[in-house]
C-alpha cells in the first residue's frame, strides 16, 4: 500500500490491469493534495503486490475478499474507494461495510469490451514487439485522441510487456453491495466502453446516470486526473 496526504476523508485506488500505484502518480498526487489517499496494488498485477497467483475459478470474489481484508487493514472509518477498469470490477465485488461510496472509473466486467481493430492492432504489437514503440501505440489507443502518453508510462508498458504475463478482461461483475452510493465515469472517447452502449447497463444496474468526462479516452486516471478528482471529491 502507498499512502499520501491528510484529511478526514480517505480514498482508497484500486488500479486497473497492468497499473500500480507508482503508475498512477497523477491521480494520486491531485488526490493527496486534497484528502488522505491510499494506493492498493492488486495480487496477480505488476507492482509491489505479492508474487502469488490469483485463482482463474471466482477471481472477482477472491479479489473482493482481499479488498475488503486490505480496507479493514487501512482504517475503521467508512472510506471512499475508486477503482479503474478492472480495479472497478473488484470495487463492485468487495462487501466490506466499511465503503461508503464506490467511484467506478471506465468500469470493467459491467459489459462485453469493446475492441475495435485499431485496439486489436495495437494489443498484438505491444505483446509481440515488447518495444516503447509498441507501447505507445497501445496507450495512445487507450487515451482520448488529442492526448500524447506519459513517456514515464511508456517506460512502464514495456517494462511489464517484457517481464510479466497478467490476466486481463476481468468477467462478469460481481456485485456484493447494493446499499453503497455509486459514482460512475467514464471518458467520452473511450475505445473499450463506448459511452451509448455503457449508459444504458450503468442505469440498470444501479440505478444512476453515467458521467462523462470530455477530452478522455480509457485512460481517465492519466489524462484528466483534476476532473476526476473533482467527480470523487
Amino acid at each position: 500500500m502507498v499512502t499520501a496526504g491528510t484529511g478526514e476523508r480517505t480514498v482508497v485506488v484500486v488500479p486497473g490491469t497492468n497499473f500500480c500505484a507508482a503508475s498512477c502518480l497523477p491521480l494520486l498526487s491531485v488526490l493527496a493534495a486534497r484528502c488522505r489517499v491510499v494506493a492498493v496494488d492488486l495480487p496477480g498485477q505488476p507492482g509491489l503486490s505479492a508474487a502469488d497467483r490469483v485463482p482463474t475459478k471466482g477471481r472477482l470474489a477472491w479479489y473482493g475478499r482481499w479488498l475488503e481484508d486490505a480496507v479493514g487493514q487501512i482504517t475503521t472509518a467508512p472510506v471512499t474507494v475508486l477503482g479503474h477498469s478492472l480495479g472497478a470490477a473488484i470495487t463492485l465485488a468487495c462487501a466490506s461495510p466499511l465503503v461508503s461510496e464506490q467511484v467506478l472509473v471506465s468500469p470493467g466486467g459491467l459489459m462485453r469490451l469493446h475492441i475495435t481493430p485499431r485496439v486489436a492492432l495495437a494489443s498484438v504489437s505491444w505483446l509481440l514487439a515488447r518495444s516503447p514503440a509498441a507501447s505507445a501505440l497501445l496507450l495512445r489507443a487507450m487515451h482520448g485522441r488529442a492526448r500524447r502518453p506519459r513517456p514515464e508510462l511508456v517506460e512502464w508498458m514495456t517494462l511489464v510487456a517484457r517481464h510479466v504475463r497478467t490476466s486481463t478482461d476481468p468477467g462478469a461483475a460481481v456485485i456484493a453491495r447494493h446499499d453503497v452510493r455509486r459514482t460512475v465515469v467514464v471518458g467520452d472517447e473511450d475505445a473499450f466502453l463506448p459511452v451509448r452502449t455503457l449508459a444504458p447497463v450503468v442505469l440498470r444496474s444501479f440505478g444512476v446516470e453515467l458521467g462523462v468526462i470530455a477530452a478522455a479516452g480509457h485512460l481517465i486516471t492519466d489524462e484528466v486526473p483534476e476532473a476526476l478528482a473533482d467527480a470523487v471529491l
